[in-house]
């Protein structure tokens, strides 16, 4: 079934070597280089602008939220020009991770310099720039790459499998940023500008490493003939992309799964840090959080083969909400205690996280179906944009939640309402969010495993219909 897709799609003139282990690789590289920052950035810049630059909260939400929506402009624009590209002999999203990947790090790193003895008002203006550019380099890369995954293979089982191992390549970064990064960015239980350069400076060296092994073990296999290939229509492709169902909910439910995530990795600094008294905690969540995925890895392929790819994602979501939830009526647990449950949690909603990616090329094959377009670049922008607004909101969010439960950097010690506050934010939120997504994917995502398997053939008959 996949195969007839593929040989189809293939650029009969090209010779490459079969799809395989290196591919893989090379796709986990990716996404293991673009994580080394953005959860780097995720997780601890807060921290970094609230206790280095000493920036209001509030304000630094501000911000997040600006370049967030900004960002999301910049996906979209990136993803339509890289769909008008042509394919070169190396592909046609590969050389733009190598090219923009070494701007997209020195941004990354300057993020993190602290000038001391500066205004507020200087910290604000120059978090505003590194921040924003950043962002903008980070679609730049990021765009071309998730686009890639449906050129490097058409068979829908070899794509789930390219997710997974994307998965693989955002957990291992997360492994080391959030076992390490506290071990390294935190002195005495306070966030150390020297420290946090440091950091910035080693896992900026890694992601770039991590790109150039992306570039060299990838190939884009699937070509499309650029003389039979329908000229862009906008207007054509925003028919497509409102009349395609399993987009518009995937994309909702997708939004607010990011909002409730990145919630959660700004509140877990505070939580750890302020309610447990013990910020070095965080090296074990990140470590079990990892190990969770890991552990979730073997199982996805089997359990999407006998079930389908939205009833698994399903079934993890519920038993995140559920943990969430339980830790909520459990306010006295010690941060040991907490993190036994926690792990649970974040094995259910890893197993989501392991399957998204493959959510995306079957969206991809859709809006293929309804408008005979192959617009890779395009949908997964549109997908991009919808993380990037949910992060826009998580950043507004977390900055605007944080100073409402009324956090005080310049204070020794948090006030009892606020440390319960900072627990509710960590445990009920993520319950009611993810108990949302849950519902969403059940009941509206339409695309079950039977229906996936109908398209992929139907898609394949469309194009040979086409030849």
């Amino acid at each position: 079934m996949g195969q007839s897709a593929q040989k189809v799609e293939t650029n009969p003139t090209a010779e490459f070597r079969k799809f395989g282990m290196k591919d893989k690789l090379g796709y986990m590289f990716g996404d293991w280089g673009n994580d080394f920052f953005f959860i780097l950035v995720a997780a601890f810049l807060m921290v970094f602008y609230t206790d280095v630059y000493h920036l209001n909260p509030a304000t630094v939400g501000g911000l997040f939220l600006i370049a967030r929506l900004w960002d999301a402009v910049a996906d979209v624009t990136w993803g339509r020009f890289i769909d008008t590209r042509k394919a070169g002999i190396n592909g046609k999203f590969k050389p733009w991770i190598l090219r923009m990947s070494f701007p997209l790090i020195i941004v990354g790193v300057l993020m993190f310099v602290h000038i001391p003895g500066m205004s507020s008002g200087f910290y604000l203006a120059y978090a505003y720039v590194t921040y924003i550019l950043w962002g903008t380099l980070y679609s730049t890369v990021n765009i071309p790459y998730g686009s890639m995954a449906s050129v490097i293979t058409g068979d829908p089982v070899e794509r789930t499998t390219l997710s997974s191992w994307r998965a693989i390549g955002g957990t291992l970064a997360g492994l080391i940023i959030n076992v390490v990064g506290p071990m390294i960015l935190f002195v005495n239980n306070k966030a150390d500008a020297n420290h946090f350069l440091l950091g910035a400076i080693i896992f900026g060296v890694l992601a770039l490493a991590c790109y150039i092994a992306c570039y060299k073990l990838s190939i884009e296999r699937i070509v499309m003939d650029e003389s039979t290939k329908p000229k862009m229509n906008f207007g054509q492709t925003m028919k497509g992309l409102v009349k395609n169902k399993p987009l518009i909910w995937f994309l909702i439910a997708s939004l607010i799964f990011m909002i409730c995530f990145m919630l959660i990795g700004t509140v877990n600094v505070y939580l750890f840090k302020d309610y447990f008294g013990n910020a070095k905690a965080l090296s074990m969540v990140g470590l079990l959080q990892s190990v969770a995925v890991f552990v979730g890895m073997p199982m996805v392929k089997p359990l999407v083969a006998k079930f389908g790819k939205k009833e698994v994602a399903s079934g993890g979501l519920l038993l995140a909400a559920l943990v969430y939830g339980l830790l909520y009526f459990l306010p006295n647990l010690t941060a040991t205690q907490f993190i036994g449950v926690l792990t649970i949690g974040m094995f259910g909603y890893g197993l989501f996280n392991l399957i998204i990616w493959a959510f995306v090329t079957d969206v991809i094959d859709y809006h293929e179906y309804l408008t005979g377009l192959r617009e890779d670049g395009t949908v997964y922008s549109i997908y991009s944009m919808a993380r990037k607004i949910g992060q826009a909101v998580a950043g507004g969010l977390g900055g605007a939640v944080i100073a409402s439960v009324g956090y005080n950097s310049n204070l020794q010690a948090q006030t009892s309402g606020t440390l319960q506050g900072i627990h509710t934010l960590g445990t009920l939120v993520p319950a009611i969010t993810l108990t949302i997504v849950f519902l969403i994917i059940l009941f509206l995502y339409p695309l079950n495993k039977k229906r996936t398997i109908q398209l992929s053939i139907d898609l394949a008959e469309k194009r040979k219909g086409k030849h």
